[in-house]
């Protein structure tokens, strides 16, 4: 007996204004939107086809855009209860979609982090991506920080009772807990870089560590539980302010602000790297971390006074115990 074939994944196309709506129209009509994951098969409705009526549990679309104030981003929205991967959705069609477009889940089956790890996104998380064109490859790297630095900004300035901070290179910490990550992938085509950045927040769901609202509750018991609909909205207001900033003056103009969110300013650890002489012994040298370099890397200084550059990729990092371990190539 054969099995049912699964049903197709929702994508609900929203637009904030006549023009966005048009542009969703176009999308539906020439039946652009594709996902290429094991055949997995779309069915693609505009918002003004469909009842606007959502469960308690579902992303409230016109309050969304109530709260957004920008003029490109997160304008035109991709909304689906269920996907395998919203990072999927843009990263798949990125040359098809407007700038700021903007792919948000409920839930989500297969999300991707920066070491290709894959894991679930319940109901409660926040999960969303959206697309960037860029064309000097320089400023790319640099670009995960400024999203970082929105989302930060966006819950301080919702919530100053949450102290969400920076862990470097790509994720959000409250107190001592990952509360989200950040994901920023690109492909270089036609003198442009088409940029997928994604971001992941524990709003209401407190495994698997904690949320937003759990440690909210803790502190002000009498404060309104925070919504995925206005944290989105601001961080996209946040990161249109900053990204003009960072593309006119560079990420120097953000640093400072940068400086004050991020965990490691002045923070001592251990770089463990294997001996030349002896592959079975390892050498361990103390740094002290400085900042970026002009490539986003990571700036330490040693005891004796020499600059070193500490690479995501080649290096693994457990900055809670304090320790460093060069990666084997």
């Amino acid at each position: 007996m054969e099995s049912e074939a699964p049903a197709p994944t929702l994508l609900l196309l929203c637009g904030k204004s006549n023009e966005e709506k048009d542009v969703a129209r176009i999308l539906k009509e020439s039946n652009t939107l594709q996902l290429h994951n094991n055949g997995e098969q779309v069915e693609v409705v505009l918002h003004s086809q469909v009842e606007t009526s959502f469960k308690d549990d579902e992303f409230r679309v016109e309050e969304y855009f109530y709260s957004l104030s920008t003029r490109r981003f997160g304008r035109l929205l991709i909304y689906s209860p269920k996907l395998s991967s919203t990072h999927d959705v843009i990263s798949q069609n990125n040359s098809d979609l407007p700038v700021g477009s903007v792919c948000v889940a409920d839930v989500q089956l297969k999300g991707r982090g920066r070491t290709s790890n894959v894991w679930q996104s319940p109901k409660g998380c926040l999960v969303f991506s959206f697309s960037i064109q860029m064309e000097d490859g320089r400023m790319v790297p640099h670009l995960q920080y400024v999203v970082c630095l929105a989302m930060t900004e966006a819950i301080k300035a919702i919530c100053p009772h949450l102290d969400v901070r920076i862990k470097w290179p790509n994720d959000l910490y409250l107190g001592g807990l990952k509360v989200g990550g950040i994901l920023s992938t690109s492909v270089y085509r036609s003198k442009k870089f088409y940029i997928s950045a994604g971001v992941g927040l524990n709003v209401g769901n407190e495994k698997p560590t904690t949320s937003l609202n759990a440690v909210l509750k803790r502190v002000d018991p009498l404060s309104r539980e925070l919504k995925r609909e206005d944290i989105i909205a601001d961080f996209f207001n946040k990161f249109e302010s900053f990204y003009d900033v960072f593309l006119e003056q560079g990420f120097q103009a953000l640093e400072e602000l940068y400086y004050r969110t991020w965990l490691h300013s002045g923070q001592r650890v251990i770089v463990q790297e294997m001996s030349d002489d002896d592959q079975d012994q390892f050498v361990e040298n103390v740094v002290t971390i400085q900042g970026l370099t002009s490539s986003g890397y990571l700036l330490a200084i040693t005891d004796d006074g020499q600059m070193c550059e500490l690479h995501p990729d080649g290096n693994s990092f457990d900055f809670f115990k304090g320790l460093i371990k060069r990666k084997m190539s």
